[in-house]
């Protein structure tokens, strides 16, 4: 049997490990200060570099919140801070090659998730949000501020009715994640109204208990815009969705007759 050696920790990793079972065991609550790091560096040999990496970790596992002047408090995990945690690796990841689209495909894998759920489990309180968002989008077309919101709006009551919070975490993170691409699909004329009609298929697709049916128009939906994000950065001088020819709808969308044209 061939073994692995050993891997010495560094000393913040140590600190972190120790200080994270301390929590883990009650010793620390959440809402409790931990010792200052002059405290933390007596009580555990180390210097203060070892100290300051060990809270840093803490505070991506969202364990401790830390404040310039004041000591890192204990805090409750929650599927927010979680996946807030993970924003400066999200940034990272969308700066590179193939990243938006990575993270566009995220989108559609999850949102189908979701549409499909809310098709066969969605209450009449929750048809009745999600009709309540779709007409708050219907009267916001033309106002691009205001259609950029209720758009949000609409999406979140899908992610809203599992009653699973992780999933309006990540339906917020990738809200903000994928920003530059509803800022732009929005502006672009006509997308005010394809973006409605969309929504208003997606609605009745769920209202008529119909999973498949919810899954093909809102990936046509996303598809839609995906593809006329990239029509719009190729015109700009980046690279080309390749959707110039269709009105910024997808051949796939426009076959189906899910998303019409704009008139």
């Amino acid at each position: 049997m061939q073994v692995s050696p050993i891997r010495r920790r560094k000393l913040s990793e140590e600190v972190a490990a120790r200080l994270e079972a301390m929590i883990q065991e009650g010793g620390y609550q959440p809402g409790d200060q931990l010792p200052s790091e002059r405290d933390l560096m007596k009580q555990f040999g180390v210097g203060r570099p070892a100290v300051r990496e060990a809270l840093f970790s803490l505070q991506t596992m969202g364990l401790v919140a830390v404040s310039s002047g004041e000591r890192a408090r204990v805090t409750r995990p929650t599927p927010k801070l979680v996946i807030e945690s993970l924003a400066g690796a999200a940034r990272l990841m969308l700066s590179e090659p193939d990243g938006i689209r990575h993270f566009q495909q995220a989108r559609t894998f999850f949102e189908i998730g979701l549409a499909r759920h809310a098709a066969e489990h969605a209450s009449e309180s929750d048809l009745r949000d999600l009709r309540r968002a779709l007409e708050e989008n219907r009267l916001s077309i033309g106002n691009i501020r205001r259609f950029e919101q209720t758009d949000m709006a609409f999406h979140y009551v899908l992610a809203v009715i599992p009653r699973n919070p992780i999933f309006t975490a990540i339906h917020a993170a990738i809200a903000e994640w994928l920003m530059e691409q509803r800022t732009i699909t929005l502006t672009y004329p006509g997308q005010n109204e394809i973006a409605y009609r969309a929504h208003l298929a997606i609605t009745e697709a769920i209202a008529a208990r119909d999973p498949d049916r919810s899954e093909r128009v809102i990936r046509a939906h996303l598809d839609q815009v995906a593809g006329l994000y990239w029509q719009v950065v190729g015109e700009q001088g980046g690279e080309h969705g390749g959707l110039r020819d269709h009105g910024g709808v997808s051949p796939e969308a426009r076959s189906k007759g899910v998303v019409p044209p704009a008139d």
